[in-house]
């Protein structure tokens, strides 16, 4: 059974697709459609069902560029220039394809024109930028897992939520298992979401279900474990991997979540959500995951500069804006961190100044074989702060990034022991000592992307706050100091660490200029604290550089004309 609704061709398209020269096959739910890197000999045509458009890498799982629903051409910009595919092209649900010849293609356009003005069209709309997401997902799947588990009550709960918001859902469970295919039809057609809910014991309605979703929840205990005998998601791939997603549910009281290192090993899921029971603001932010107007929020590396992005936050804590997703690199990843613990301003500033502020966190020089510093320092304090925390097991989804300098990557760290992946972000390189990761060596994120948003726009399609500090000059003349060694130690100086930290932060970040317009432009609100006055190294420079972050954020959200939620709401 295909649940989709079949869109009405042009003219042009419709003679063409129903013409001799077309041919139509199935392909189920998971399978490719093609690959990147494979040639373009053909012209698709989704009549039914739905396909989702990933960016390729070697692995199969890269982030989602869009979706492609019924009525829409597949594949016709790499036809048509002759080249490759660019992405992996994969059924999200059992689809129904039209599909005519490369040679084919060409002799219906040359007799007649409008073939390829429709088609030059759509990828003209393709390309240009949007202020709405294109192709969100809108039919979610919930599948408990785990004996004794009842996820339709979660489901009806999130669905309430959605509704008080403005948009029309339905719930559907196993009762409608043998509803007429139209029904399905009819009632994806008429809402603006649809979400399915399956019991671990309803077998055949998740085998079902989970073929016909665009983006399936795996609900599981946080406090149990995974079953030995966890069995996949029906047609599990790949691909669907991509897709789906892991809720945990833990206690009322829960103060730290648990058991994302296990599930995430059972289930390998692409996000994971935590959320506790008879929490209504944690059922709030599924919502906003599912409605597309979650929001993301990214903070830049800046060293003491850095201090800004707590002035930010406590002016968007106070102005009510919910926080969904966190990132961040260097400092910002640590101030990030905090806020996926789920600090509050109060815990923020007392934590932040006594790791940083109170006594500096690089002052253990070194003999320069490696950095200037040991690093012990800054490891102790983020051991003590953060602990064995486990990023998945955050309040907040959170990655922080890291420049691989085995690979000459970017390394987006989403995975793992929290005060790790926050020293390898903020390894600088030459002044802190790097971080090994097997036989790869990590150093600061900054040397790569000093304002992840556009990775964050890969992980959520929801709205992103940015907040960055790398604007304005960070050395001048003046900065470089000409004083003797022995002046230097005297005159307390040395605290801040040596002048090469400066250097060392600006050539290290040098590379970034040319991706900085292209990060701040995935944004839909930009803070930029005027902070060039501050020096990087002065760790002690903390009160104004809060409040410069306060005076941006709330100079940024006075622009606004509607709240930060709904500047992607797609409308319908």
């Amino acid at each position: 059974m295909v649940l989709s609704v079949e869109a009405t061709p042009t003219d042009a398209l419709k003679r063409l697709f129903n013409s001799d020269a077309a041919s139509s096959f199935c392909l189920s739910g998971g399978s490719a459609l093609y690959l990147a890197g494979e040639p373009a000999d053909s012209l698709y045509w989704l009549r039914t069902g739905r396909l989702a458009a990933l960016q390729a890498n070697h692995d199969h799982d890269g982030p989602l560029i869009g979706l492609i629903h019924p009525g829409e051409p597949v594949g016709e910009m790499a036809l048509i220039g002759g080249g490759a595919h660019s992405a992996d092209v994969v059924a999200l649900r059992d689809c129904e394809i039209s599909v005519v010849s490369h040679k084919a293609f060409f002799e219906a356009v040359n007799r007649e024109p409008a073939l390829m003005t429709e088609l030059a069209r759509r990828m003209l709309s393709r390309m240009r930028p949007v202020q709405h997401i294109q192709g969100q997902p809108s039919v979610f799947g919930f599948c408990a897992v785990g004996p004794g588990l009842k996820v339709r009550a979660l489901v009806e709960s999130i669905a309430k939520i959605m509704r008080d918001h403005g948009h029309r859902v339905t719930v559907v469970g196993a009762e409608a298992q043998h509803s007429p295919g139209q029904w399905f039809l009819d009632t994806e057609h008429d809402e603006d979401f649809v979400l399915y809910a399956a019991e671990p014991d309803e077998v055949d309605w998740i085998l079902m279900m989970s073929r016909q979703v665009d983006r399936l929840f795996r609900v599981a205990a946080g406090a149990e474990s995974p079953p030995p005998n966890l069995a996949a998601v029906p047609g599990d791939t790949p691909y669907s991997r991509r897709l789906t997603d892991l809720i945990l549910i833990q206690k009322a009281n829960c103060r730290i979540p648990r058991g994302s290192p296990a599930w995430s090993a059972a289930v390998a899921p692409d996000r994971v959500f935590h959320i506790r029971q008879n929490r209504v603001t944690d059922l709030e932010r599924l919502a906003r995951v599912i409605t597309g107007q979650a929001i993301g929020l990214v903070l830049s590396g800046g060293a003491a500069r850095a201090y800004a992005h707590i002035g930010a936050i406590r002016v968007l804590r106070a102005a009510k804006i919910p926080i969904d997703f966190v990132a961040g690199v260097s400092m910002g990843a640590i101030i990030a961190a905090g806020m996926a613990m789920g600090w509050d301003d109060r815990e923020i500033d007392r934590r932040i100044r006594k790791a940083f502020v109170d006594s500096n966190p690089v002052d253990d020089i070194a003999l320069p074989l490696i950095a200037m510093t040991r690093g012990g320092k800054v490891r102790a304090r983020l051991a003590q702060h953060f602990g064995d925390q486990d990023i998945c097991d955050l309040w907040l989804p959170f990655f922080c990034v890291s420049a691989n300098l085995t690979t000459g990557q970017t390394e987006i760290l989403r995975h793992g022991r929290l005060s790790d992946a926050l020293a390898a972000s903020g390894a600088l390189p030459g002044f802190l000592p790097p971080v090994l990761k097997g036989q790869d060596v990590l150093v600061d994120g900054a040397v790569l992307n000093n304002f992840p948003a556009d990775i964050m726009r890969q992980i959520q399609s929801g709205p992103i706050i940015g907040v960055d500090v790398s604007r304005g000059r960070s050395v001048a003349a003046g900065d470089i100091t000409t004083m003797s060694l022995w002046r230097w130690f005297l005159s307390g100086e040395w605290r801040k660490g040596p002048p090469i930290v400066s250097l060392l932060m600006r050539a290290a970040t040098l590379s970034t200029t040319r991706d900085l317009r292209a990060a701040r432009e995935a944004t839909d609100v930009l803070i930029l604290p005027m902070v060039d006055h501050i020096e990087v190294r002065d760790w002690k420079a903390y009160d104004e550089a809060v409040e410069a972050g306060a005076l941006a954020a709330r100079a940024a959200l006075a622009k606004l004309t509607k709240p930060v939620t709904e500047l992607r709401r797609s409308p319908r």
